[in-house]
């Protein structure tokens, strides 16, 4: 059975990284994230707010810029795959959680938009900093999706003009020849 481990998240740091130099000389950041995800209860009708919170490790030369130009409260796109840490604490008890080991790590904004956005009003619109970070979310996530197309589709959609030609489904029009018909009768 084939399996595929791919996680793409995207959030505010709920603290400052912590950073270690392992003694292998391999260096490593931890990053605590929280997504939210808002919606409507259709029952009765109130506003909800689900936060996930996860750790992300982060290795080598992406561990240092983690540490580096990374602090609490600052949005990142996360890239990795999922891991499940298994462990007994200290009662004997075993105990689990999930988190991310990342391939990539996108810093959205700058800190320059982050403490601006941390010093305005509660109320204050900030539809600038909203659609910058959008505007660079779906960049990222544009590209993350060119990545994961299998090469055959990229190789069909280059060589089909049908599809160049129509809108962007994700679906890939093959010109095949039709299904062999024989003369027999039945």
């Amino acid at each position: 059975m084939a399996s595929y481990n791919r996680v793409v998240m995207v959030g505010n740091l709920t603290r400052d990284p912590e950073y270690k130099q392992l003694s292998s000389g391999q260096a490593v950041c931890r990053l605590s994230m929280a997504s939210n995800r808002q919606f409507k209860n259709k029952q009765t009708g109130a506003d909800i707010q689900e936060v996930c919170y996860i750790d992300v490790d982060v290795w080598g030369p992406q561990a240092e810029s983690s540490r580096q130009y990374l602090s609490k409260g600052r949005p990142v796109l996360v890239e990795g795959r999922l891991k499940l840490d298994s462990w007994d604490d200290q009662n004997g008890q075993k105990r689990s959680k999930h988190s991310i080991v990342a391939d990539r790590v996108v810093f959205l904004g700058s800190s320059a938009e982050t403490s601006a956005s941390d010093s305005a009003e509660p109320d204050a619109p900030t539809s600038q900093l909203d659609a910058n970070i959008e505007r660079e979310l779906m960049g990222q996530i544009a590209d993350i999706k060119k990545r994961a197309k299998p090469a055959g589709a990229v190789k069909a959609r280059e060589t089909s003009p049908a599809q160049s030609n129509s809108s962007d489904t994700g679906e890939i029009d093959f010109k095949d020849s039709p299904a062999f018909q024989d003369d027999l009768p039945f």
